[in-house]
């Protein structure tokens, strides 16, 4: 509870139940969430429109980021010290097991620079890397 209170003060964020709660569920969490699985593994019924505005809340600081999946719903992942608000810092690998689909940030794979043809400039790069996770290997 402390650290999810620190992250909070230091992004100047109203300390809210939802907040806490949210937050306390992602530093708990290994890989990553979707908005049905912060609903669904929350003690509290927040409505969608509180989980929502908090995930938007987290983005927009740097506290949580979004990751691309094929089905074009949205998974968040906290971000590591580096990033602040509104400026993501977070272009690392995501490997997404085909067995358990578990979504885990490689924090130390760093995405590949992609040289882009003349006139195209980059905003942001994001790579998704798919296989078999240590706990479904075995």
């Amino acid at each position: 509870m402390k650290e999810t209170l620190e992250i909070l003060k230091r992004n100047s964020l109203s300390i809210t139940d939802s907040r806490k709660i949210i937050l306390e569920l992602f530093l708990k969490t290994e890989g990553a969430l979707a908005h049905a699985d912060i609903e669904k593994n929350t003690a509290v019924n927040f409505d969608r429109v509180t989980v929502y505005r908090t995930l938007q809340t987290f983005t927009e600081n740097g506290i949580i980021h979004q990751i691309p999946t094929t089905d074009n719903t949205i998974l968040y992942a906290l971000c590591k010290d580096k990033c602040e608000a509104g400026h993501h810092h977070d272009e690392h690998v995501h490997f997404v097991c085909v067995n358990c689909e578990k979504t885990v940030c490689m924090d130390d794979v760093v995405v590949p620079q992609v040289k882009l043809p003349k006139g195209f400039v980059p905003l942001q790069s994001a790579m998704v890397v798919k296989g078999t996770c240590n706990d479904c290997k075995n």
